[in-house]
């Protein structure tokens, strides 16, 4: 094994997801090792890594694995060494300003819960502060 492939226990370390969760995106076609070795391991690329982490990145927002694998698609053809016809192009284009678009929203989203969250935890311990001990 060369120096440009990972196995599946050092991507999972880089990644901080779990052998169980990278096996389950590579069933659902979300990410595909770039090799196997002699012996049937899982090789991984360091383009394999950031899909993975673009992957990691979404499921905290709520993205479906369905548009993972869009977002996925769009990107992989916009950074493919094919030419696009300029339509083709600006649709893929598209597709991923409304997934930043999107992401942005679910952002905001996830900080209005998260201060509603605090606030709460904080009458909780002005609640306890303000009960005597028994």
């Amino acid at each position: 094994m060369n120096g440009e492939h990972m196995q599946i226990g050092e991507v999972a370390t880089r990644t901080e997801l779990s052998l169980r969760t990278i096996r389950h995106y590579e069933e659902t076609g979300l990410v595909i090792p770039s090799a196997r070795s002699q012996g049937g391991f899982r090789l991984y690329t360091e383009a394999d890594v950031a899909r993975l982490m673009v992957i990691r990145r979404m499921k905290p927002l709520g993205f479906s694995l369905d548009e993972m694998r869009d977002l996925l698609d769009a990107t992989d053809r916009l950074d493919s060494d094919k030419d696009l016809p300029a339509g083709e192009r600006e649709a893929l284009l598209e597709r991923v300003r409304g997934f930043a678009k999107a992401a942005q929203q679910r952002v905001a989203d996830l900080r209005t819960q998260l201060a509603r969250a605090e606030e709460f935890a904080g009458t909780l311990r002005e609640r306890l502060a303000g009960t005597p001990a028994r």
